[in-house]
């Protein structure tokens, strides 16, 4: 089925893979956005506004554990929306998630800091961020299924990609923002220019809206409510069928999410603190990286539906283990031509990993409860992987006087860790029984 039109009368909805593609692309640049935009303020200027009675040191760690609350949101965010999204379906659960992502990004930039409320500030700060982790929890399993669920056989690593380049191109305009306001002088971009950015999410979030109001749901799960197979408690019947894929999808996302972190935050602020350069060179080498995933993710997800999921997932894993130490060692040189190349470098083998990943997660999962499993597995990984990461890697540093070589340890066993996990799983790039029925699935078993 190559398009569709849902509905009767003036309010047709045209359904095309490539529409829906695009949908998905819409909805997770506007969540990363906001999430990107979060951890740059943290990096930047949250320790001072928010905890300005610790030290240097304490108050970047302080700002770093808020972001870190994010991500503790995250697995609950994708228990509670993979629920629904496998209940009541994908697109009204992505109008949710995208709506309270947004306001709490909005109400973040209009908060009052320290100095104005006291502790009410960075607990309000933690509430909203809280919000913003439930939301990209539910927000990431429904824009993959979105894309990945119209694609057609031999192009899902494609279709799937294009939700994942939201991530880059989110990252994208949030450190280009932040790289322009970095023109601002500090009192300016300190007492007000950095909450700019929170500000001009509404646009992007009104855009985002209605853009996935008109896209009609997906094929696997209206065949899933024909065949009357909705599952009643998803999340329970996940864990119970493939508790082994959460555990493989959760493992695959630890060097992914780990080495996404290292070149989009962690070089803000060592290049900027441990080398010298300046914040909007920094950032400027960010949003370079991030304009070289925009093309890298599409790339790998394509080599994916010709060569396999799993060979094109490895060789990312084992890219991170190789080009860790180089990154560090390129930055340290002080050349900015050198941190540039750094920050493409260490964004390379992420895009092998992130770019396949939409569909080799949605592959991995049966339609009923595909979700709620997939959205469990990846936000499991960001809880435990991308979470603590910025307070892992600050006391690393720190213990080490500022030397990364701890940081570059770490990294590698977690290249390890997703190594294992990916080479444990059966390749989905050809299979297409996950895509069927539930009662065609169960059929071809049992025959």
């Amino acid at each position: 089925m190559d398009e569709t039109l849902v509905g009767q009368g003036r309010h047709h909805i045209r359904r095309t893979p490539m529409q829906a593609a695009l949908a998905s692309l819409v909805g997770t640049v506007v969540e990363w956005y906001d999430f990107f935009i979060y951890s740059t303020a943290a990096a930047l200027v949250f320790g001072h506004l928010f905890f300005p009675k610790a030290s240097p040191t304490a108050g970047l760690m302080a700002s770093f554990a808020t972001f870190a609350v994010g991500y503790l949101a995250r697995p609950l965010g994708g228990v509670i929306f993979g629920h629904f999204g496998d209940r009541i379906g994908r697109k009204k659960t992505l109008v949710i998630t995208l709506s309270m992502m947004g306001g709490a990004t909005f109400l973040i930039g209009v908060l009052p800091t320290y100095n104005s409320i006291g502790v009410w500030a960075p607990a309000l700060l933690v509430v909203l961020r809280f919000i913003q982790g439930l939301g990209l929890g539910g927000e990431w399993g429904g824009a993959v299924l979105l894309a990945v669920e119209h694609a057609p056989p031999g192009k899902r690593g494609l279709n799937g990609s294009f939700p994942q380049v939201g991530a880059p191109i989110g990252l994208l305009l949030a450190t280009g923002t932040y790289a322009v306001l970095g023109f601002l002088p500090e009192e300016q971009f300190v007492a007000w220019g950095w909450r700019l950015p929170f500000l001009f999410s509404v646009v992007l979030i009104v855009v985002g809206l209605l853009i996935r109001t008109r896209i009609a749901e997906t094929p696997s799960f209206e065949r899933v409510k024909q065949e009357d197979t909705v599952a009643r408690m998803p999340i329970v019947e996940v864990l119970r069928t493939q508790k082994k894929e959460v555990l493989q999808a959760l493992g695959m996302r630890w060097a992914e999410n780990i080495s996404f972190y290292i070149f989009a935050t962690l070089l803000i602020s060592y290049a900027t603190t441990g080398v010298g350069f300046s914040r909007t060179t920094a950032l400027v080498a960010v949003t370079i990286a991030g304009a070289f995933c925009i093309v890298a993710l599409p790339f790998f997800a394509a080599l994916s539906d010709r060569v396999g999921r799993r060979k094109v997932y490895m060789a990312g894993a084992i890219g991170v283990a190789v080009v860790v130490f180089p990154f560090f060692w390129l930055v340290q040189t002080g050349n900015t031509a050198l941190l540039y190349f750094a920050a493409v470098l260490m964004a390379t083998p992420w895009a092998a990993m992130y770019g396949p990943q939409a569909g080799f997660f949605a592959e991995m999962f049966s339609a009923r409860h595909r979700y709620s499993g997939m959205s469990l597995g990846s936000q499991l990984a960001s809880t435990f992987a991308g979470g603590p990461t910025p307070l892992i890697a600050t006391a690393l540093m720190a213990a080490a006087s500022g030397s990364p070589w701890p940081v570059c340890v770490y990294v590698i066993a977690t290249a390890g860790v997703t190594l294992l996990a990916a080479a444990s799983t059966r390749e989905t790039y050809q299979d297409d029984h996950g895509f069927r029925s539930h009662r065609s699935a169960v059929h071809a078993r049992n025959a």
